[in-house]
């Protein structure tokens, strides 16, 4: 049986600290898991940029609501779900991500949560577990799955390496220079010829 693992932002739907960063005119929220491969250090450092500006969740969610899935995400999913199982698998968190599985037809999403104080406040980060991603693929193997895995970002090379079948999309001109040996894709029609071949 196989299980198809997905990244969220630059995947299927628009990177959400980059439009904040936007929104905000913020320069510094722009970084990414595609800049910075340690996860902990980055969300520490934005949670302090975001404590020196006085900005929590509600400005958050408010710049997430007007975000849309990147243009055929939601059609993909609908037709890989229609042949094969398939979650997402993001680093993201519950309190920002539900809108977006709204509009991509409420897929199957794990991932974390946020400590928010009642004033509104990012305090702080729940991990669902250690190397949520990586742990994730291999607990569905464990259970009798085969796992396809496809991601953009320096924290998806460890499910798309632990996979029987891993795909690059749209990553940077770095990470797919760094992992020669990996297909790399910009287009759903092609993700999707991929997976169909290795199911």
């Amino acid at each position: 049986m196989n299980i198809v693992c997905l990244d969220m932002e630059g995947v299927l739907v628009p990177e959400i600290w980059i439009a904040f960063s936007e929104a905000s005119g913020i320069p510094e929220l722009r970084r990414t898991t595609r800049d910075e491969p340690d996860y902990d250090k980055l969300m520490r450092w934005r949670l302090g940029i975001l404590r020196e500006h006085g900005l929590g969740l509600k400005e958050i969610q408010d710049t997430i609501a007007a975000i849309d899935p990147l243009p055929g995400a939601k059609e993909f999913m609908d037709e890989l779900r229609s042949i094969t199982q398939a979650v997402i698998l993001s680093d993201t968190f519950s309190q920002f991500a539900q809108p977006l599985m709204k509009k991509l037809g409420w897929p199957t999403l794990l991932c974390n949560e946020l400590v928010v104080a009642p004033d509104g406040e990012i305090v702080d980060y729940k991990l669902r577990c250690r190397n949520t991603k990586l742990s994730t693929v291999k607990a569905f193997q464990s259970v009798g799955f085969d796992t396809i895995a496809a991601g953009d970002s320096f924290n998806d090379l460890a499910m798309i390496r632990a996979s029987k079948a891993g795909i690059l999309f749209r990553s940077t001109e770095a990470i797919k220079a760094d992992n020669p040996d990996l297909p790399a894709v910009e287009e759903f029609d092609d993700l999707l010829r991929i997976i169909k071949e290795n199911l």
